[in-house]
């Protein structure tokens, strides 16, 4: 697999990092291709396996939802911005600045149903939201370059979990602004 080293590898157009609640399993995993395959298991196959993953501390809940993901997701890297296909038989949910109105002051998470798309990030979108001579904010990571993607379980204003550290399981991608 291809990990993201502490030498600040820029080759990259993003990492993903997995997460179980509150706490980040394995290492940031560094995507060159242009399509990534996030899944839990399959015999064959190349992307992200993250039934490779071990933690110490997992609950019932967690194993119960990771059991779930099965083909889970394509990331893919289009002209137009990334787009997410849930290959998964659950649904997904996914929170991205460029999803929703520039002006809302809380961002809604997307349901996206098994074998349906959603253009998770728009790279134009998303350099329109920044502040362009800001040199401070061009230093430091910035929110609207991250998407949230959780498997099976929801959260935000329409669930019983309002954040994304309650989901069992879920996704961090952060997209490279260089």
């Amino acid at each position: 697999s291809q990990v993201l080293q502490e030498s600040g590898d820029h080759s990259h157009w993003c990492v993903v990092a997995y997460w179980e609640e509150k706490t980040r399993v394995g290492r940031l995993y560094s995507v060159q291709e242009p399509s990534l395959d996030i899944f839990y298991d399959l015999p064959q196959g190349n992307g992200f396996c993250l039934g490779q993953l071990n933690s110490d501390n997992r609950s019932q809940l967690v194993q119960k939802v990771r059991s779930k993901i099965g083909y889970g997701i394509q990331l893919t890297k289009e002209v137009d911005g990334v787009w997410v296909y849930n290959r998964s038989s659950y649904p997904i949910f996914i929170k991205s600045a460029t999803l929703d109105n520039p002006d809302s002051r809380t961002l809604l998470v997307h349901k996206v149903f098994p074998g349906f798309s959603i253009k998770a990030f728009d790279y134009e979108k998303a350099y329109s939201l920044q502040r362009p001579n800001d040199h401070e904010f061009m230093q430091q990571p910035w929110t609207g370059f991250t998407v949230q993607i959780s498997f099976v379980k929801g959260w935000g204003q329409c669930y019983t979990r309002q954040f994304i550290s309650s989901c069992p399981c879920w996704l961090e991608v952060i997209f490279n602004n260089r």
